[in-house]
C-alpha cells in the first residue's frame, strides 16, 4: 500500500484546514486508517483513527470536538478536517495504514510522507 498525503498548508489560529491521504491498491476498505502528527523535536503522536468501514472513530484528547476523521472507500480516500487549530497543531502530519484499528503506533504498517501543518498565532 502507497499513501499519498495532501492539503497542508499555513493557517491563522482558529483556521481550519483539510487532510487527504489516498492509497493505491485495491484492498483499502480492508485497512484502518490513522492520522499521526510530529511536531519539532517531539516524538510522533496519534491524532485520529478510523475502522476499515468508518464505522468506529478515535481523536487524541486535544483534538476531539475540533478534528474529524472520515473515508470513502470509493476513492480509496481518508481525510483529517481539522477546525479551530491552535499553534501547538504545527507539525507534519502522517497518514498511515494497518490491519488494526486503534490509536497505537505499531498498528499501522504504511505510512504516507507526511505534509506540512502550519498554524500561526
Amino acid at each position: 500500500v502507497q499513501l499519498q498525503a495532501s492539503g497542508g498548508g499555513l493557517v491563522q489560529a482558529g483556521g481550519s484546514l483539510r487532510l487527504s491521504c489516498v492509497a493505491s491498491g485495491q484492498t483499502f476498505s480492508t485497512y484502518a486508517m490513522g492520522w499521526f502528527r510530529q511536531a519539532p523535536g517531539k516524538e510522533r503522536e496519534f491524532v485520529a483513527a478510523i475502522s476499515g468501514r468508518g464505522g468506529w472513530t478515535d481523536y487524541a484528547a486535544s483534538v476531539k470536538g475540533r478534528f474529524t476523521i472520515s473515508r470513502d472507500n470509493a476513492k480509496s480516500t481518508v481525510y483529517l478536517q481539522m477546525n479551530s487549530l491552535k499553534p501547538v497543531g504545527t507539525a507534519v502530519y502522517y497518514c498511515a495504514a494497518g490491519p488494526r484499528y486503534g490509536s497505537a503506533i505499531y498498528n499501522y504498517e504504511y505510512w504516507g510522507q507526511g505534509t506540512h501543518v502550519t498554524v500561526s498565532s
